[in-house]
């Protein structure tokens, strides 16, 4: 698989499937155990875009940890037909309050290209989603 063709995982999933997909920031499923080492959890509030991260977050895209990093930052390192099915699943997610799982070339730092998972799941108050979160970890 080149760097510019499409990836093969992409998944939306309802928000009462939470528990499914993305409970108590588990995975579930048969990936699940050699996936975790190495999973970050991040989060993104919808008011400002701001984003929290954990460490293995800054890892993956090769950001200093604790770096104050925004999310046009980040966006720069996804390659771009990943980037574009990325940000059509999270404005769906956020209108349909839906979660979603997909895998994405990013090139952290300008260098060689990665494959990362991301799983991501909408928080909402009062019937609206005010932020995404989720993990996000390195593929093989």
């Amino acid at each position: 698989m080149t760097p510019t063709e499409p990836l093969p995982l992409h998944h939306s999933w309802p928000l009462f499937d939470k528990t499914r997909h993305f409970g108590l920031g588990q995975i579930i499923g048969p990936i699940a155990m050699p996936m975790m080492e190495g999973a970050g959890h991040w989060s993104c509030d919808l008011s400002d875009n701001r984003l929290t991260w954990s460490d293995p977050v800054y890892d993956l895209f090769d950001f200093p940890r604790g770096a104050a990093v925004t999310r046009a930052d980040t966006l720069a390192r996804y390659c771009e037909e990943s980037r574009v099915v990325m940000e059509r699943l999270r404005a769906y997610a956020i209108r349909y309050r839906r979660g979603f799982t997909i895998d994405l070339s990013i090139r952290p730092g300008g260098g060689t290209v990665r494959t990362m998972r991301l799983i991501a799941a909408p928080e909402c108050e009062g019937g609206e989603v005010v932020r995404l979160h989720g993990l996000k970890m390195a593929l093989p």
